[in-house]
C-alpha cells in the first residue's frame, strides 16, 4: 500500500430504492492530513461515510484500512478499529456531564465494587484528553451548560478516547462563530500534528485554504477527482461539483420596490428584543445582520408569532395585526423558514407531498376537511418539477433527501401558499452546497417578481451584501445600523454589529 495512506475505498457501489446513491466511488486518505470531501447535496458523501463507519453495507467495492481488506457491520465495529465521525447534529447527552458524555459505556469500574463506576478515574482521564487539545473545559461541567463550540469540542474528545486514527467531521462550523471557528481550527492542526486523519466535510468553500491538503469531489454518486488543494482554487472546485461554471455566485436581481408590505414598531420582548422598529417593501430583500445573541432569531419567531412579546405592533399592509401564534402568522400571510429545517421547518416522517401542502391545507381540503389527494398530488408534483426537487417520488420520505432538497421543499411549502405577502428566511443557505445555493437565490429572486417581501437573516456578510437591497444590524436585542445595498461594507456591518 501506497506510504502513509491510512485508508483506500475503490469501486465503491450502493443503491437504494429508485436512487444508485454511489458509482464505482474512490477515496483515499493519509495519516496526519486533512483531506475535505466535497459535492452538492445529494452527491454522495454522506452515503460515501455511513458505508465507511459500519452505518450502511456497501453492494461491491473494496475497503482498505492500513493494507488489510476490512467490511463493518456496524459503528462499534468501525470505531473499535480506530475510525470515528462527528455529526453536525452532535451525538451528546446534555443532561450528564462532559467526563460520562466521553465515556459513556466505557466507563472505568471500580475496583472493590465492580457494580459501581470509578468517578475519580473517569475524571482524570477526562482531564488527560481535555488537556491534550488544550482545552479549557471542566469535566465535571453538565454538556447542556457548554456553548455549541465547546460540545464540538467534547464530541472530539470522545473521538480521540477511543484512539481514532481517522476523524470525519461534516460540516464542523455550521454553527460556529468566526473566534469558534479559530478555535476549532488550531484543534484540527494539533490533531494533524499527532496523526490524526481527518476527512473535512463542508459547503463553506473558503474555509479550505485555512486547514485543507487535498480534495476529493464528488457529482450524482460518482467520484470526480482528487487534487492538492495547492494546486486547485475555489472556482476550479465549484465547477468539478456542480459540473458547470457559476459565474455568479449571489444572482441579485434588481426589483422595483413597491408599496410598504410590512412596518414593525417598537417591538419588544422580555429583555432580547428592544424596541424594534424597522419597515419591508414588496420586491425587496431585507438583511438582518448581527452577531450570535444579537437577537436576530428571536426577531424572526417574534414577527411568526412563535415567541409572546411584551409590547410593540406589526402593520401588515396598512392594517395593524394581533398575531400570537403561527396559525395567526400564516393567515395574515407571514412565512418563515427557520435556521432549522430538520426541527421547525419540515416533518422528517412524512412525504414530500405532504410537507409541500402542509401550511395550505385548504387549497387541498374538499367540504368537510377531507384531503383531495389527488388535488395533493397534483399541487406537489407542480412544485417537485419547478423547483426541481430531486426526489425518487412525491411519497418518499423528506428524512431521506439531502439537506439543498430539504430546503426546496420549505421553499415550496411556503410558496403553497395563497396569500404569502412576507417571508422570512433564517440562515437560507446554511448546510446547503453553492449549486443549491444558487437555486436558492433565484428562486428568491422569483418571490420578489411576485411582490412579496423578504427579510433574510444571514451569519455570512458574503451572503448579506451579495443579496440584501437594505441591510439592518443588530446588536444585544437593539437595531444599531441601517445600509443601502451601495454603502454597505463588511466593516460597516461588523462596527454596528458589535455596538460601535
Amino acid at each position: 500500500m501506497e506510504e502513509n495512506l491510512v485508508l483506500k475505498m475503490e469501486n465503491i457501489n450502493k443503491s437504494f430504492p429508485g436512487v444508485h446513491a454511489l458509482k464505482n466511488v474512490y477515496f483515499d486518505l493519509k495519516k496526519g492530513e486533512v483531506h475535505a470531501l466535497l459535492g452538492e447535496n445529494g452527491a454522495g458523501k454522506s452515503t460515501l461515510m455511513k458505508i465507511l463507519t459500519g452505518v450502511y453495507k456497501k453492494d461491491s467495492g473494496t475497503i482498505l484500512l492500513h493494507g488489510n481488506e476490512v467490511d463493518f457491520s456496524s459503528p462499534k465495529e468501525a470505531q473499535n478499529m480506530g475510525i470515528a465521525i462527528i455529526f453536525q447534529e452532535f451525538n451528546l447527552l446534555p443532561h450528564l456531564n462532559v467526563a460520562q458524555n466521553i465515556f459513556i459505556g466505557r466507563e472505568s469500574k471500580n475496583k472493590k465494587f465492580p457494580a459501581l463506576i470509578d468517578e475519580r478515574k473517569l475524571i482524570s482521564d477526562t482531564q488527560k484528553i481535555l488537556d491534550s487539545l488544550n482545552l479549557n473545559i471542566k469535566p465535571t461541567e453538565l454538556v447542556k451548560n457548554l456553548s455549541v463550540a465547546k460540545q464540538q469540542m467534547v464530541e472530539i474528545a470522545k473521538a480521540l478516547s477511543m484512539n481514532a486514527e481517522i476523524l470525519i467531521m461534516d460540516e464542523p462550523t455550521a454553527a460556529l462563530t468566526e473566534s469558534e471557528i479559530e478555535e476549532l481550527f488550531k484543534t484540527i492542526k494539533h490533531l494533524k500534528s499527532q496523526g490524526v486523519a481527518i476527512i473535512y466535510i463542508s459547503h463553506r468553500m473558503e474555509e479550505l485554504n485555512a486547514i485543507c491538503d487535498r480534495v476529493t469531489v464528488m457529482r450524482d454518486g460518482e467520484y470526480v477527482k482528487t487534487i492538492n488543494f495547492k494546486d486547485t482554487n475555489i472556482e476550479e472546485l465549484i465547477t468539478l461539483m456542480v459540473g458547470r461554471s457559476l459565474k455568479e455566485k449571489f444572482p441579485k436581481h434588481n426589483c422595483k420596490r413597491g408599496k410598504r408590505v410590512l412596518e414593525v414598531k417598537n417591538l419588544s420582548r422580555n429583555n432580547v428584543l428592544k424596541n424594534i422598529s424597522f419597515e419591508l417593501y414588496e420586491g425587496e430583500i431585507l438583511g438582518i445582520a448581527g452577531l450570535m445573541g444579537a437577537g436576530r432569531t428571536e426577531l424572526a419567531r417574534a414577527l411568526f408569532g412563535a415567541d409572546r412579546v411584551d409590547g410593540g405592533e406589526i402593520v401588515l399592509d396598512g392594517k395593524s395585526v394581533k398575531i400570537n401564534n403561527p396559525n395567526d402568522a400564516i393567515k395574515n400571510g407571514i412565512g418563515y423558514i427557520s435556521e432549522d429545517r430538520k426541527r421547525d421547518g419540515i416533518a422528517l416522517g412524512l412525504s414530500v407531498e405532504k410537507n409541500i401542502t402542509l401550511a395550505s391545507l385548504d387549497n387541498v381540503c374538499k367540504k368537510g376537511g377531507v384531503i383531495d389527494q389527488n388535488r395533493e398530488k397534483e399541487i406537489a408534483r407542480s412544485f417537485v418539477e419547478n423547483l426541481k426537487i430531486k426526489t425518487p417520488s412525491l411519497s418518499q420520505k423528506v428524512k431521506n433527501l439531502s439537506g439543498g432538497n430539504q430546503q426546496k421543499v420549505v421553499l415550496a411549502k411556503w410558496m403553497c401558499v395563497n396569500n404569502l405577502r412576507v417571508l422570512i428566511f433564517d440562515e437560507p443557505t446554511r448546510g446547503i452546497d453553492v449549486g443549491a445555493k444558487v437555486e436558492v437565490y433565484n428562486l428568491m429572486n422569483e418571490l420578489l417578481q411576485q411582490g412579496i417581501g423578504i427579510i433574510m437573516i444571514s451569519s455570512e456578510l458574503p451572503e448579506i451584501l451579495g443579496m440584501s437591497d437594505r441591510i439592518i444590524v443588530m446588536h444585544e436585542g437593539r437595531i444599531t445600523g441601517e445600509l443601502m445595498r451601495s454603502d454597505a461594507t463588511q466593516e460597516k456591518i461588523l462596527r454596528y454589529a458589535t455596538g460601535n
